[in-house]
């Protein structure tokens, strides 16, 4: 077997073919154990989502996106929900909006039926994981905000 054939001369090697075969095998299968393999995860909205469902789901947006994982945004049109697709992109736009720079557009709001998918890359993090999970809207109530119930 040629081990080295750009050397003047070429190197060469008497071996047991059926074992080199078995060791070059083994290292192929310790390779693809060591590889982590890319997942995708997948968040489903409407193009008329609450508020509260809104945040809820870019919350857990942004904590997939601080794993690592890449996260396919998909905006599910039924019925009449069709005439308006510029609502699925404004909610597309504001998702990506209230991830930056935790991900970046992968591949960009195109049709796919009667969803409009997005998805979305994970960036090197160099922030704090909490600061990145506080949602837009959120906040902590003080006590000028609390209600009183009176009978």
């Amino acid at each position: 077997m040629e081990v080295s054939g750009q050397a003047d001369p070429p190197v060469c090697r008497i071996l047991d073919y059926g074992k080199f075969r078995f060791q070059q095998q083994k290292r192929d299968k310790d390779a693809r154990k060591k590889t982590k393999g890319q997942v995708v995860k997948e968040m489903k909205m409407r193009p008329k989502i609450d508020l509260h469902d809104y945040n809820f789901k870019v919350r857990a947006v942004k904590e997939f996106l601080l794993s690592g994982f890449r996260v396919k945004i998909a905006v599910f049109f039924r019925g009449r929900e069709m005439a308006f697709l510029d609502r699925g992109r404004e909610v597309l736009d504001k998702v990506v909006r209230d991830c930056e720079g935790l991900g970046k557009i992968d591949m960009p709001p195109r049709m796919e039926g009667r969803y409009m998918r997005l998805m979305l890359t994970p960036v090197p993090q160099t922030q704090k994981k909490e600061k990145a999970l506080i949602a837009p809207g959120d906040s902590q109530p003080d006590q000028s905000e609390a209600v009183t119930l009176e009978n």
